[in-house]
This record gives C-alpha cells, sequence and structure tokens, in this order.
C-alpha cells in the first residue's frame, strides 16, 4: 500500500507522475499535486534533495489528495527526514546510496513506520562495481542485478515491502531488463522510460515500452517521464491504461477519421475543437467526429455519441442510430449537449428529454448521403479505378515500352 493506494497483485494499475516545483515551496507544489490528480495521478513523486525540502514535505503532505513518494538521491538522512516528514514511500536509487549500512538504516526505519520502498535502479546510474563487471556496458543483466542486490540488503533487515523499477532510456533495454526481473521477483514492478524527452517522441518511445510489457502482464504502476509539463505525463499514463482496458475510462475517448475526398468539412479543425471542448470535462464516453455522413455513423458505430458532417449541417448519432440534425457551426456544442446529457441521465431518458425522431433524423441522413453519391459517386477516392489499374498488371501479356 502507498497510502491509500493499493500497488501490485490485482490491484488496478496505478498512473505515476513527479513534480517540477522546487519541493520548499509549499504551495506552489500543493497546487501541482492538485493538477496532476485532476489529470488522473494516482501517486505523485516530489523530490527530497535537501532539509527544506523535507520540511516542505511536512506541510505538503497533509494537504495532498493523493500518496506522497519522497524521491532520494545520494544522502540517505533524506531519506530519514522525509520519513520523519510522513511519507507514504520512498524511492532509492541503489547506484547513489552505495554504503550498506546506510540503506539497512532505512529499510529498518521504513519497516518500523510500515512505509513501503521503491528500489529505482537507473540504467543511467548504476553502481560503479557494475558497470566494471559488465565490460562498462549498461545492459538488462546488470540492471536487475543492481535490483536485486539492493534487495537483499532488505531482506537482511526483515523489510519486504517493495516494489521495483529499472529504467532506461533506450526501449528494447528496458523492456528486456523488465522482462528478466518479471522472472527473477513477484515485487511489484513500476515501468517507465527514463528521460524519453519531450512529446511527440517522449509519449510514442514510453507507450512503446509500457504498453508492450504491460500487454505481457508484466507492471503494476507506471509513469511517463516527459520533458514536459508532468500533467501531460498523468494525462498520457491514463489514456494508455484506459487505451489498453486496464482502467475504466474517465475522460472522452475522441475518435475521428482521418479525412478525405467525402468530407464535407475541415475533419482536423472540427476534431480539434470537440478535443478541446471536451478536455476538462470528466465524460467517459467514446465520441466520433466523421467528415461525412456516407460512411461516417456506420464506421463510428460501436460509439457512444457521434456526429457526421452533411450538406451543410450535421447528423448526431448515439450508438450508430441517427438521432437528431443541427446546424454546421454548431456542431461542437451539439455533441458537447448530447454527450453531457447522456452521461447525467442515460440514453433512454435523453431520448425523452430531446424529444429524439429516429425515422426523421434517419430519413434527413439519407437523403444527405443520396445527395453526396449522386454528386460525387460510389468512388470518390477513386480506389476502385486504381484497383483495375493494378490488375491489369497482373496479365501475362508483356507491357509495351514507351516510344
Amino acid at each position: 500500500m502507498v497510502g491509500d493506494v493499493a500497488v501490485g497483485g490485482d490491484a488496478p494499475i496505478s498512473v505515476q507522475s513527479m513534480t517540477t516545483t522546487k519541493t520548499a515551496d509549499v504551495d506552489g507544489t500543493v497546487e501541482q499535486i492538485y493538477s496532476l490528480y485532476a489529470a488522473g495521478a494516482d501517486i505523485v513523486r516530489c523530490t527530497c534533495n535537501d532539509f527544506e525540502a523535507a520540511e516542505g514535505l511536512a506541510e505538503i503532505i497533509p494537504r495532498s489528495p493523493v500518496p506522497i513518494v519522497a524521491d532520494i538521491h545520494h544522502q540517505y538522512k533524506m531519506a530519514l527526514a522525509a520519513l520523519e516528514a510522513g511519507v507514504h514511500c520512498l524511492r532509492l536509487n541503489p547506484g547513489n546510496i552505495k554504503n550498506e549500512k546506510h540503506i539497512k538504516l532505512v529499510a529498518k526505519e521504513a519497516k518500523d513506520r510500515k512505509v513501503p520502498i521503491r528500489i529505482g535502479v537507473n540504467g543511467g546510474s548504476l553502481h560503479p562495481d557494475l558497470y566494471k563487471k559488465y565490460s562498462n556496458q549498461v545492459t538488462p543483466e546488470a540492471m536487475v542485478e543492481s535490483a536485486l542486490m539492493e534487495l537483499s540488503y532488505f531482506e537482511e533487515v526483515g523489510f519486504s515491502d517493495v516494489k521495483i523499477s529499472v529504467k532506461a532510456s533506450s526501449v528494447p533495454l528496458m523492456i528486456e531488463a523488465y522482462r528478466q526481473l518479471s522472472e527473477a521477483t513477484d515485487h511489484p514492478l513500476h515501468l517507465g522510460v527514463t528521460e524519453a524527452g519531450p512529446p511527440p517522441a517522449g509519449i510514442i518511445k514510453s507507450s512503446t515500452g509500457i504498453g508492450t510489457l504491460l500487454a505481457e502482464g508484466i507492471g503494476d504502476t507506471i509513469r511517463y517521464s516527459l520533458t514536459a509539463d508532468p500533467v501531460q505525463e498523468a494525462k498520457a499514463g491514463r489514456t494508455l491504461l484506459e487505451s489498453l482496458g486496464l482502467r475504466e475510462r474517465k475522460n472522452v475517448d475522441l475518435i475521428a477519421c482521418p479525412s478525405c475526398g467525402r468530407a464535407e468539412v475541415d475533419v482536423f479543425k472540427v476534431a480539434d475543437e470537440a478535443q478541446a471542448a471536451f478536455a476538462d470535462k470528466k465524460i467517459p464516453l467514446q465520441v466520433a467526429v466523421m467528415g461525412c455522413v456516407v460512411n461516417g455513423p456506420g464506421e463510428a458505430r460501436d460509439a457512444d455519441i457521434g456526429i457526421a458532417a452533411g450538406k451543410g449541417r450535421g447528423h448526431l448519432f448515439v450508438k450508430g442510430k441517427n438521432v437528431a440534425v443541427v446546424k454546421e457551426d454548431e456542431m461542437v456544442d451539439e455533441l458537447v449537449k448530447w454527450a453531457t446529457l447522456i452521461n447525467e441521465k442515460g440514453v433512454e431518458e435523453t431520448f425523452k428529454l430531446k424529444n429524439v425522431d429516429i425515422e426523421s433524423a434517419k430519413a434527413a441522413a439519407e437523403a444527405d448521403r443520396d445527395e453526396l453519391l449522386e454528386e460525387q459517386g460510389e468512388n470518390v477516392n477513386e480506389d476502385k479505378v486504381k484497383i483495375a489499374n493494378i490488375r491489369k498488371l497482373q496479365s501475362p501479356e508483356p507491357l509495351e515500352s514507351p516510344d
């Protein structure tokens, strides 16, 4: 247990992030913790790099909406100070605190207070002896050995309330290290690609590494380590878990077509407007924005609610059924209103309140669909023509050479 958040076993995968404020700045740090909590963070880590930071933690922890982990680096006394401040967990880097007696002292104090510890191995800060042993290379084996060595110190003082991470900036290295670690221990694992960098590359790298392992059943808690506002970390982590079906959806899942020659509106613009309109709303629905009424409702039939553009108007649909026609410049506003009502009242009650006439809405959508087909034809993207030309190339007849 990290505070009141369970980690490991059958507990939900938890999302972590880390503050970027000075921990001694109590008000600023608390404000950022609340922003992270609102974005989906279950646990937040704060640096404890000096005694002023430790004193700040003593004031921050009672005001925090989530459990707080103290990030400890080179000085073991900072770990003891953080424990005095009342932190819910410690993170220790085996490559930084090298004195065995100091490590055991911290573990004993944590055990007495029933505070868990994360052994946070980092590929960039292994113990010098391990670098030498593995030919000055950071290898999965070296990272796992570092974690297990630290764990052995804890076991000597009877401390076992541990979770472990073996982060690296190399995605393949990180994946293999966690695979080996999962075979070597049953302790909960905290997943992350360290120093992933700024978005979008940082999000891609983190999603690749973390997502691969979660899909294999490895991992109990995650963090995106981005060079960005940490709120982006929390949002990315929550989105990944929701996408994998590992956490219930908390916010809107917006899907949109990539646009094509059939589109009646600027799909990118409408999708961006919808994304912004739903950004701060806690509506756990899948919402679709589709560029045309020809294919839109069918392609997004599994969405909870969506809108497809017609001739100067939009067609609202719920679970693939047309339910209303709205003005083109009001499509996003109406989408938000309907989604909000469905979330609060449910589909059937919303239909009653809105006096839904499915037959009329369906007829309007079909009329727009027929008009578009008459204007553009069935094959607006000319794929059938292209396919026919490709098939010609399969003919055994030799091609004529140009003059």
